[in-house]
């Protein structure tokens, strides 16, 4: 049985798994959710393997429901070891890419949530502008950070090629401009990877699949499954 992973559109963080499951080479397919559509979110197939309703959430090639972006993009890494996805567990590398990734999934993630929530408030909410303040203050605080750990470095955790935490950076840094959080351009070596990232086939193959577009894949993509025919966690 191939994995399969259900994943959100417009803009979902579930991007990076998309990507990291065409860098590995993986069998897998995907099933799409529009995150604006309430039917799509509440699909008894999509509550059957994640009752939270939340992306991405992965059908293991066991089909086992595998739920959160770090513990999806771990599996994915330790299942293609010989793509360099990641690294061995209690290795330096290993507690890098472990701490860069955790920092991505809590803390840059969050950072962004008070600029989601003030887009969806009423017009006459007051609440709105702290949010917004909220944000632009922790994501640039984020962005600081992570220009700090890409100093002297070609990706976030490797010297070769990008991992699972680039992936990961990918999929939440393409938020902060069209949110008016923060210009790159004040992060000259984030912008740098992201703009390597998005010459990357795997990452251009991704932009594809989330914009509906025709997609040629390089790794182990074998189609899209309707939420119906998603085959359903035994128990």
């Amino acid at each position: 049985m191939e994995t399969t992973l259900i994943y959100s559109v417009p803009f979902g963080c579930s991007f990076a798994s998309i990507a990291a499951l065409e860098w590995s080479g993986l069998p897998y397919r995907l099933a799409r959710v529009e995150a604006r559509e309430p039917a799509s979110k509440q699909h008894p197939a999509f509550l059957a393997i994640n009752p939270l309703s939340q992306t991405p959430a992965l059908l293991t090639h066991a089909g086992a429901p595998l739920l959160e972006s770090m513990a999806i993009l771990l599996h994915l890494a330790a299942r293609a070891p010989h793509k360099g996805l990641g690294f061995a567990q209690g290795t330096p590398a290993y507690d890098r890419l472990n701490s860069v990734l955790s920092f991505l999934h809590t803390t840059f993630h969050a950072a962004f949530m008070p600029a989601f929530q003030a887009s969806r408030a009423a017009p006459d909410d007051t609440r709105a502008a702290i949010w917004r303040e909220m944000a632009i203050e922790k994501v640039n605080k984020s962005l600081a950070h992570l220009e700090r750990l890409l100093a002297g470095r070609a990706w976030l955790a490797s010297e070769t090629a990008p991992s699972i935490a680039d992936a990961y950076l990918a999929a939440t840094a393409r938020w902060a401009e069209p949110l008016q959080l923060a210009s790159l351009a004040d992060y000259p070596h984030v912008a740098r990877v992201l703009a390597a990232l998005e010459q990357d086939s795997g990452i251009r193959f991704t932009h594809a699949i989330e914009d509906g577009l025709p997609a040629t894949s390089q790794g182990g993509f074998l189609g899209h499954l309707a939420l119906d025919q998603l085959a359903l966690p035994a128990g």
